[in-house]
């Protein structure tokens, strides 16, 4: 009686000296047969192609994914009491980084963090907290948010300048 591993280790040699023919067989057609190489260059170029496609139908799907979600943010509208700005803000922001840790829907955290940012009183050095604690991909789809809508004041608080009408008291 023929036991079970000898016929197992029958059948992975035979796959195995299958699969290095095939492998033999394989570079020895593309070394020799020039219309062979140019239908693995052309391949090689569709996948490149299609690729690339499937590239920018996912950017796109994700701008419009922003837009309709900066556009849902908009609609519900903003607290405008400090005390109901400063709760948002703490629930906004404990909502970003949990959804941001777990990595699975990052447009929602980057929209939480977009509502806290919104309430912020001065939001670029908000910003600036982001960029050193806020993940990459989170933080690249929150500077488009950001870039979408020109209502957000980015612009650092400057307390001596002319046009302010604020004396610059400090170290000339």
């Amino acid at each position: 009686m023929v036991q079970t591993s000898t016929i197992v280790a029958a059948s992975v040699g035979t796959f195995a000296t299958g699969l290095l023919a095939y492998a033999v067989y394989f570079d020895h057609r593309r070394r020799t047969d020039p219309n062979f190489r140019k239908q693995l260059k052309k391949e090689s170029k569709k996948q490149a192609r299609a690729a690339k496609e499937e590239a920018e139908a996912h950017t796109t799907r994700q701008r419009q994914a922003i837009r309709a979600a900066l556009q849902q943010a908009k609609d519900e509208g903003f607290p405008i009491d400090v005390e109901e700005k400063e709760a948002y803000f703490m629930n906004e922001v404990a909502r970003g980084e949990s959804l941001s840790s777990e990595g699975t829907d990052n447009v929602e955290a980057a929209l939480c963090f977009y509502k806290a940012l919104k309430v912020y009183p001065q939001p670029s050095d908000l910003v600036t907290i982001y960029d050193k604690t806020v993940p990459k991909p989170v933080l690249d789809i929150l500077a488009e948010m950001i870039a979408l809508d020109p209502s957000l004041n980015m612009a650092p608080f400057s307390g001596g300048s002319p046009e302010s009408g604020i004396p610059n008291v400090g170290l000339d």
